[in-house]
């Protein structure tokens, strides 16, 4: 029984490397080629076009944030940092500003450039999946709020669970989830409220 590789097929990806004309350019393009991707050098910035790319590699040294038609940290690919000065700052920009999912040190020699591609695009992924689990979580603390809000606002001078039945009750004569109802209950609420602090301002 044979084993099921878990590596991508990069053929037909294409590769951008943001660098000034260097023989290093010209040697990670022969790699890229031989990969099967289409790589495209360019300098001193990414054109639009980069946006639909599935790779990036950008120079670290004398990078800037202006090259990248996006704002730092929002690549919509992932990014391979071409470091050659190991200077403090300028990992520190290439790691933090830019999130560079994966490096090679310069000079580039033959071999490197597929792995940093697997890896990149592996960190690329897991860092999507972690922001969309915390844009998951962040979005129920939020419902849960609305919905301690809801309570609070039908139970009035009865108990919690008097003013939970309430919401359940609404949510079910309106066929919609609880978490819903509770959204529709703030939000009067909220109005009543804007209601009364207008009349009293024009008192």
């Amino acid at each position: 029984m044979s084993r099921r590789t878990r590596i991508p097929n990069l053929g037909g990806a294409t590769a951008y490397v943001l660098h000034r004309p260097h023989p290093t350019v010209q040697t990670m393009v022969r790699q890229l080629s031989a990969i099967g991707l289409t790589a495209v050098d360019c300098w001193p910035e990414l054109p639009p076009a980069a946006l639909s790319a599935d790779f990036v590699f950008f120079d670290v040294d004398l990078g800037f944030d202006e090259q990248f038609p996006w704002q730092p940290g929002d690549a919509p690919m992932p990014l391979v940092a071409l470091i050659g000065s190991e200077a403090p700052g300028r990992i520190e920009w290439a790691l933090f500003n830019h999130g560079a999912n994966a490096h090679l040190l310069k000079p580039v020699g033959t071999a490197g450039v597929y792995s940093s591609l697997l890896i990149a695009r592996q960190n690329f992924e897991e860092r999507k999946h972690l922001a969309a689990r915390i844009d998951t979580l962040q979005a129920r603390v939020a419902e849960r709020h609305t919905v301690v809000r809801a309570v609070a606002a039908l139970a009035k001078d009865s108990d919690y669970e008097q003013g939970f039945a309430r919401l359940r009750s609404l949510a079910m004569n309106w066929r919609v989830n609880v978490e819903e109802a509770a959204s529709r209950v703030v939000a009067m609420a909220d109005g009543r409220a804007g209601d009364g602090n207008e009349q009293r301002n024009h008192a």
